[in-house]
């Protein structure tokens, strides 16, 4: 799990040097298109045989991950790493507690809403605001990402569905990322990095947490995905030299204890297994 927490916000970091030239679609469409070959090569998923509603929810999975994926990146155009990822797990944090009428789960939603004042004008942060509503759809399309990898997962087996549902993706951008990057789509450096961040965000994260789904439970695999929101401000600094200020630091220590709090007092049978495949 942590080679997959690292792997995935390393390759987020590396994949915000190319989105000034092919913007947050070309981006996008590199990572999935490469990611949908990886492991359709690994996973050979058969195509015939498939039920309609087989490719409905195929389909609607894709277009899920695409849109996590490009208001993602899209997000990191105007926001610092770490912010973006804290407030983009307000999608897997809604899934995990929305659901319960307890008073230990509205604690937690309190405490992650504490954190998210904490990125707002009123402690003195300066956020744009059009990155700010962009990494909070990419949290909206996670939370529905999560909720429609339980029906792939019971659709089809194995790797299957995860890597069909690239393959919708990459169609689904090819379009838009052609029209916005144009030539810069075909610059050496963008296909390259597009290579590198499929596999680091894409084929070693997917990989070591199917490894690890085999021994860890899923309160645990989630309890470790509450790390994300550090290790994106770690490698923000990293990498990309980006400093965060007090209040940004605490919004991300409220929200990883809210999504950590929320995972290990959830209840046997409400158990949703929080499906990483974090942009």
């Amino acid at each position: 799990m942590f080679v997959s927490i690292v792997s995935v916000q390393f390759g987020a970091a590396i994949a915000k040097d190319i989105i000034e030239i092919a913007g947050a679609v070309g981006t996008v469409f590199y990572r999935v298109a490469f990611a949908a070959v990886i492991l359709c090569a690994l996973a050979r998923p058969a195509v015939r045989g498939r039920s309609r509603d087989d490719w409905v929810t195929i389909a609607a999975f894709g277009v899920m991950l695409a849109g996590m994926n490009v208001c993602y990146y899209a997000a990191l155009e105007h926001l610092p790493i770490g912010v973006t990822v804290t407030l983009e797990f307000t999608g897997p944090l809604a899934v995990a507690v929305l659901g319960s009428r307890r008073r230990v789960d509205a604690f937690w939603a309190l405490l992650a809403a504490v954190g998210l004042v904490l990125l707002s004008p009123i402690s003195g942060v300066d956020l744009d605001v059009v990155g700010v509503v962009l990494a909070v759809t990419a949290g909206a399309f996670w939370a529905g990402y999560i909720l429609m990898s339980s029906q792939v997962g019971e659709r089809l087996a194995g790797l299957d569905g995860l890597a069909l549902a690239l393959v919708v993706s990459a169609a689904v951008t090819v379009v838009p990322a052609v029209l916005t990057a144009r030539s810069n789509l075909l610059d050496p450096k963008v296909i390259g990095i597009g290579l590198v961040v499929a596999i680091l965000a894409s084929a070693i994260p997917y990989a070591c947490e199917l490894e690890a789904l085999r021994t860890l439970t899923p309160s645990s695999f989630g309890m470790l995905m509450s790390l994300e929101p550090a290790f994106a401000a770690l490698a923000g600094a990293l990498v990309l030299g980006e400093r965060l200020g007090a209040p940004e630091l605490l919004a991300i220590l409220f929200v990883l204890v809210a999504n950590a709090g929320a995972v290990v007092t959830r209840r046997p049978k409400a158990d949703v297994e929080l499906a990483s495949v974090a942009p």
